[in-house]
């Protein structure tokens, strides 16, 4: 019994964390969100949710722990499937781009338009999180010179903290143009700019 509890919990707060993704990608996204909105589409009173989350902050630290969680376990994944470095690189931008496509509700968390009424620790979330993708970044580039036995002319984490950029920028246009521009639009044209680093 008390297991099937446990369980029931965890779901519950994963049905939380899903309904308030699709709140944030409907046309109400860019409002304030409040526990009462979020508790009456989730199905539950307001001192229910509590139960299951004990503020709106803690609710959107596990959305973003779970963005994190999702893209750097990809990024790993990613990493043993291929080993050449560049098309390492490739890959994980254009994943990582397909994620904000097909995820505009969390695409609005990572750029902070969702977290602009919120807590200001959540904003500082975001910014370790991005800061995390930069050292993964900087990691597989530096690998470089061990695996293929050449580096770079331009230091690793410049090259590391304009990919992360670039990721920012097209989640950032993707935001302001209420989801019509596609993150990856244009994608294959700013790879040929980022390909020419690893000549």
């Amino acid at each position: 019994m008390e297991q099937a509890n446990k369980r029931s919990i965890k779901e519950r707060r994963q049905q939380v964390l899903t309904v308030l993704t699709h709140m944030l990608h409907s046309e109400r996204g860019m409002e304030r969100m409040t526990t009462a909105r979020l508790a009456a589409e989730v199905g539950v009173s307001e001192t229910a949710l509590y139960r299951y989350y004990p503020s709106k902050t803690k609710i959107f630290e596990a959305l973003i722990d779970n963005i994190e969680s999702t893209l750097l376990n990809r990024i790993s994944q990613s990493m043993k499937n291929e080993t050449n470095t560049m098309q390492r690189v490739k890959d994980i931008l254009q994943m990582i781009l397909d994620f904000a496509r097909k995820n505009p509700g969390l695409t609005r968390v990572l750029t902070g338009h969702a977290l602009m009424f919120e807590d200001a620790q959540l904003q500082a979330r975001v910014a370790k999180f991005f800061d995390r993708l930069e050292l993964q970044f900087v990691n597989i580039l530096q690998m470089r010179k061990l695996r293929e036995g050449r580096g770079f002319d331009i230091d690793e984490r410049i090259i590391a903290a304009h990919l992360v950029t670039l990721c920012e920028g097209q989640f950032m246009r993707y935001v302001r143009s209420n989801f019509r521009h596609s993150p990856n639009q244009g994608f294959n044209q700013q790879w040929q700019l980022i390909e020419s680093l690893f000549a």
